[in-house]
């Protein structure tokens, strides 16, 4: 985090006329939120980066935007285009992942230092609506989405395992093909079944329309259900919303568009799997529970492994052919690529309850309990089968970075040619009513 403020600022002092850097808001913690401005264009463009703790990425992808408007004035001022850049939604918890981030970039070590707060403390989603928003880092974002009222805003995440893929709130037509040329030239999986996406609208291959947000309870909301977020609030001003995905360790199977030889087989393994990983860790859980009496922030590292495992149970029913009572809503056509993303799911639910859980007992100094030797067994295991299974590959983070820029400045041409001014989302029943929040990978 440190370096990626100095950096900021090293780059404004070379360009003091074109680049501005001030601070937004601060974190719960104090942390300054920091906007970088490149250029003096009348329409606005706002990318956040860092909106979740474990999605580093977009931090380097800013900066290399910001050095490439600078550099080119097509994008910026011969587009009459300012970009606004915050480096970092969530600067507290992204200091929480800096055990992992200066490499070597493993699985296990990763797993073993992840970090990612509880549902309802993650600043883009809006769960009680935009003006019950309590935490800062998203009352600073809402006020600067009304302050710019951008026509573009791009969210940048990472995909931990698995694919690149992006998601829109209103389609901006040739944004697959652009997707899939950078994908290709820089060896990016495209993901074809992203998770997140399951009940979505396809807008091309790997490209997806995020539904307008509506109530539901938290397994719908996983599974099929958009919610009110920091994504559709600046939309009564125009705005258009890509969320752009980046892959840390790609994963070649979730490109994988044919149609799977046996889809009920390879559900009811997902399935099976999923549960007998969620009662290993509710066992290890329950053994650990009782010692974390004052241990430093034990709270906000159980709050996110409560949250996995207690929508565990229900996505392993949702994707199970043998439970199926006719009530729950039917899965769309899968395939190959989806199952991909289903058992990489399932997986990463167990991987990050167990690596938590790994770091309370290593934040409590003593294991009276003696779960590490059974964690640390379950976390090798289950970073083989990533590995080994399935084909995981460590993506440099100067391939993730300019990948992702490339998609920003992709939609942003398209966003101007094509995304209309409205007064509003003009989404049938869209509104701020509030709604259950979504933790997109």
């Amino acid at each position: 985090m440190d370096e990626l403020g100095a950096r900021a600022a090293a780059l404004v002092a070379r360009h003091p006329r074109d680049a501005r850097l001030r601070r937004v808001g601060a974190s719960r913690a104090g942390t300054p939120l920091w906007l970088l401005s490149v250029g003096h264009g009348s329409r606005q463009a706002l990318v956040v980066a860092g909106p979740h703790a474990n999605e580093p990425v977009g931090g380097a992808t800013v900066l290399r935007l910001a050095e490439r408007a600078l550099a080119d004035p097509g994008i910026g001022e011969g587009a009459d285009v300012t970009w606004n850049l915050l480096l970092c939604l969530d600067p507290d918890g992204s200091r929480r992942n800096e055990g992992w981030l200066a490499g070597p970039y493993t699985l296990g070590r990763y797993f073993r230092n992840f970090f990612r707060p509880g549902f309802l403390e993650q600043p883009e989603w809006l769960p009680d609506g935009a003006a019950a928003a309590v935490l800062p880092e998203t009352r600073a974002l809402l006020d600067l989405q009304d302050e710019l009222r951008p026509f573009l805003q791009c969210s940048l995440h990472g995909v931990d395992v698995g694919g690149g893929f992006v998601e829109v709130t209103r389609e901006l037509p040739g944004l697959a093909q652009r997707v899939a040329h950078s994908a290709a030239r820089l060896g990016i999986p495209r993901e074809l079944g992203a998770y997140d996406t399951l009940y979505w609208p396809g807008l091309g291959p790997a490209v997806y329309r995020i539904p307008p947000p509506r109530r539901g309870g938290l397994a719908a909301a996983i599974t099929e259900a958009a919610v009110e977020s920091t994504w559709f609030h600046p939309h009564r001003h125009g705005t258009v919303t890509a969320v752009v995905e980046a892959p840390m360790w790609g994963v070649a199977a979730v490109a994988d568009g044919s149609a799977p030889a046996d889809r009920d087989a390879v559900l009811r393994t997902v399935s099976r799997t999923l549960r007998h990983d969620a009662r290993v860790l509710d066992r290890l859980l329950a053994r650990t529970r009782p010692h974390l009496a004052g241990v430093p922030d034990a709270a906000r590292l159980l709050a996110p492994v409560d949250d996995y495992l207690l929508v565990c149970p229900g996505l392993a029913d949702a994707w199970d052919p043998d439970t199926d009572d006719g009530t729950a809503r039917p899965l769309p056509p899968l395939t190959r690529a989806h199952l991909a993303a289903l058992r990489i799911a399932g997986r990463r639910l167990a991987l990050r309850s167990a690596g938590l859980l790994h770091q309370l007992v290593r934040t409590a100094g003593r294991d009276p309990a003696d779960v590490l030797p059974d964690l640390d067994r379950l976390l090798d295991e289950w970073c083989a089968d990533y590995r080994d299974g399935l084909g995981a590959r460590w993506i440099p983070v100067a391939r993730q970075a300019e990948y992702q820029a490339r998609v920003v400045l992709a939609a942003s041409a398209l966003a101007g040619r094509y995304a209309r001014a409205c007064s509003r989302s003009g989404e049938p029943g869209w509104g701020p009513q509030a709604a259950v929040p979504i933790p997109l990978e």
